[in-house]
């Protein structure tokens, strides 16, 4: 994968699907899948630990990949019938489906709660159906994905809030380049827009817009029982999102380590190595330094996860909110002991600056883990 990133990176090219099949092979996409389903179910310490080395290589082009199958899992198994385990899981355990998450609007970011999207009841051609219209936005891997996690107002009623959300498994065809159009037998399509981003290049994240797209009604997770129950279904979801991040960004922070130690020891600057000035050493120690700490609190929040996710879901939060400052401060200061080679796409460094830009933003933006998740927690 490593040798294919600047190239994804500099043409914002999808990732190969080479990249899925031998990740399909060993086993990676079913990492949180139980063998009774078909996965190898090895817990949330071997995720971490796997995120976090194909984060090194790429965070866009291989570290993401399985954490959007893994979201979709995680609800499955905590709210899914067993009809629904039986047919998902599997395919998602051996690659044979991807997943994108559409939860996000273009004028609705962390208020989930507040979510307008709409999916209406109704029989179509004789058939119990979901019926969904409305606007998605930030929603990754979208163009390629088989299937979409979409969290829809199923109840119009918007003082119901969260109450009123249902998470839905909305089958696509897979879809290539920047833009797409899902067209159905009856009228209903999604239109797809790839949005231009700096860094964060290889699965693209779309601005969806549904019209009348049509999926079963057993297509809602948990069936009737789970109808107006998606958010929580979600959040449980998000809660592995962000401890994955936090893998992420200790692999995106190690890459720039390593390459900034590497670059350091053959930059000659007043006769002699830069790496031989205090000040480097100094600065290099103290990366090393932060990434250890990165690595311990996340480590230790996947070890808490395979106890118990609901109690561990604050140290997940916390987590991804370290590693991820740390992630960004790390591959700043590796830039900057570059000089001016830094900013430019000659050296890697400069593709994880723009990439770790992206990790106090999605799965929980930084202020409102602080305000809204930690803190609330800590305070209850």
């Amino acid at each position: 994968m490593a040798p294919q990133a600047e190239h994804i990176h500099r043409t914002d090219a999808l990732i190969p699907e080479s990249f899925i099949s031998e990740m399909s092979e060993l086993g990676y996409f079913g990492l949180a899948v139980p063998e009774e389903y078909g996965g190898s179910e090895m817990g949330n310490l071997a995720m971490i630990l796997t995120t976090e080395e194909l984060s090194r290589a790429s965070l866009a082009g291989a570290g993401s990949l399985i954490t959007r199958p893994e979201i979709l899992t995680k609800a499955l198994l905590g709210g899914g019938t067993e009809e629904q385990k039986q047919h998902w899981l599997p395919k998602i355990a051996v690659g044979e489906i991807m997943v994108g998450i559409a939860v996000t609007e273009p004028d609705i970011g962390s208020d989930v709660a507040s979510l307008k999207c709409r999916a209406e009841r109704r029989v179509v051609d004789g058939e119990d159906s979901w019926v969904i219209d409305g606007p998605k936005s930030w929603c990754t891997f979208a163009g390629r994905a088989d299937v979409l996690a979409l969290l829809a107002r199923t109840d119009p009623d918007l003082s119901k809030g969260a109450k009123g959300l249902s998470l839905l498994i909305v089958p696509k065809d897979r879809f290539d380049g920047h833009e797409f159009e899902m067209k159905q037998a009856g009228g209903g399509r999604i239109v797809g827009k790839a949005d231009a981003t700096p860094g964060y290049r290889g699965m693209h994240s779309f601005t969806l817009n549904f019209e009348n797209y049509v999926i079963p009604a057993e297509n809602v997770v948990g069936g009737d029982e789970q109808v107006g129950r998606g958010f929580y279904l979600q959040m449980a979801g998000f809660a592995a999102g962000r401890l994955q991040t936090g893998g992420r960004a200790c692999g995106l922070a190690q890459a720039a380590l390593e390459k900034t130690a590497e670059y350091v020891v053959d930059r000659i600057q007043f006769a002699k190595p830069i790496s031989e000035y205090q000040l480097t050493q100094f600065t290099l120690g103290r990366m090393a330094a932060r990434i250890a700490a990165a690595r311990a609190i996340t480590y230790a929040a996947a070890e808490a996860f395979d106890e118990d996710e609901r109690k561990a879901a604050p140290l997940a939060a916390q987590a991804k909110l370290l590693a991820c400052d740390i992630a960004v401060d790390v591959t700043q200061q590796g830039q900057l002991m570059h000089g001016g080679w830094g900013y430019a796409e000659e050296y890697p460094i400069s593709r994880y600056v723009v990439d770790a830009s992206v990790l106090p933003i999605f799965e929980g933006v930084k202020p409102v883990l602080e305000l809204k998740v930690i803190a609330r927690n800590l305070l209850a």
